[in-house]
Order: C-alpha cells, then structure tokens, then sequence
C-alpha cells in the first residue's frame, strides 16, 4: 500500500487568514514623522525657489538630486560602516528622504512643462532627472566608501606602534 500524501510544507511566511500578524508600529510611526520632515524641507525649498510653467524646475531637480545622494550616502553608512538602530533606516531612508524626494512631482512638472509648450524644457528634464538622480546615488555610495576607507586608516595610522601586530 503506497505511503498517503503528506500536506505540502508552507513557509511560515505565507499569509493564511484567520492568523493575526504584529504591526510594527514603531516603524510605521518613525516612517510617518520622517515623512513629515521630509516634504516640509520640500516644500520649504520649492516655494523658496518657485519656477513658472514652461521653466526648468531647478528646485525639484536639486531636491531630487540632494536626496538620491543622501540615499546613496546613508546606504552605505548603515550597511557597510557602522551598525544602526533598526529604526535608522525606515526614519531616514524611507520617511525623512523618501518624503523630500518627490518623483512625482518631477512627471507632473514635465506635464506642466508640456501644456505651456516648452517641449525642449520637458524632454530636457525628462531625461536630466533620472540620470542625475542614479548618478548622485552612484555618487553618494562611491564617496561614502572613499570616506570611510580613509577614516580607517586615519584611526590605524593613530594607533601606537607597540598596539600594532
């Protein structure tokens, strides 16, 4: 008689009904605040620097830019220099940078740009933001790691000769 047919394994990752998971409210609720900090430094430097339809929109372009670098920078802090509070991240990375960069608004200022017939001010910044934004990431992550390899050997040039091995 053949062996009967065991249930397939479910990883307990899989989402059955009826099984309540944790909320985690204290990521929820540092997200939400950088969030808050985030777009108000946004607005903040939008409406300190505002561009009239059919204009390149330096402001949302450099918020963008400063952002993925930052993104690039704070990446590379947390993962690869030193340890963070594991609420670091969702603050800075997703509520805080993730607030002040504002890729929609970058469409819809190619939109606005469209509509006042600046077609070469829209397709210009269509493909300006993008690539600045990788390259600021790329940016941010190469000099972060320039400045922490320096670092290190700033502290092992520091240390006495006789603490050397």
């Amino acid at each position: 008689m053949p062996d009967a047919p065991t249930a397939p394994r479910v990883s307990p990752r899989v989402h059955r009904p009826g099984i309540r998971r944790r909320v985690p409210w204290a990521t929820l609720a540092v997200i939400s605040v950088g969030g808050m900090v985030g777009a108000l430094a946004r607005y903040g430097i939008a409406a300190s620097f505002p561009h009239r339809p059919g204009e390149f929109a330096w402001a949302t372009f450099c918020v963008n830019t400063a952002g993925c670098l930052l993104i690039g920078v704070l990446m590379v802090v947390i993962t690869e220099v030193r340890q963070a509070h594991r609420l670091l991240r969702p603050f800075l990375g997703v509520g805080v940078l993730g607030g002040f960069t504002t890729f929609s608004t970058y469409v819809v200022d190619v939109q606005t740009a469209l509509h006042a017939h600046a077609p070469r001010i829209a397709l210009l910044y269509l493909a300006a933001t993008p690539v600045a934004a990788i390259a600021a990431v790329f940016t941010g992550v190469r000099l972060t790691r320039a400045a922490a390899r320096l670092a290190a050997r700033r502290r092992q040039d520091a240390v006495p000769l006789e603490g050397r091995p």
